[in-house]
């Protein structure tokens, strides 16, 4: 008797868990998420371009790069906010 109730406890458990890790999943892979990761980066290419334009020995090569680099961020950044928040219609 105990097994039979043992064995629904357990199958349900697993689909539980396997309902958990979906939901997980999906939060890892979220646009939201992505957004925040973009935003890091961006602020911490920011920050090396502070520290490089300051740098005694100016890499222009370098800079260029990274500014690059952070106006690309910043364009994937207004794309994905506008895509999470359309505009309101008229």
């Amino acid at each position: 008797m105990w097994t039979r109730y043992i064995s629904v406890f357990n199958v349900l458990s697993d689909e539980a868990a396997r309902a958990d890790k979906k939901t997980l999943d999906l939060n890892l892979h979220s646009p939201e998420r992505r957004l925040i990761e973009l935003q890091i980066e961006h602020a911490d290419l920011d920050a090396l371009v502070d520290i490089t334009s300051h740098a005694v020995p100016i890499d222009e090569l370098t800079l260029r790069r990274l500014k690059k680099r952070r106006l690309l961020l910043r364009d994937q950044i207004a794309q994905l906010a506008v895509s999470l928040d359309p505009p309101e219609p008229a």
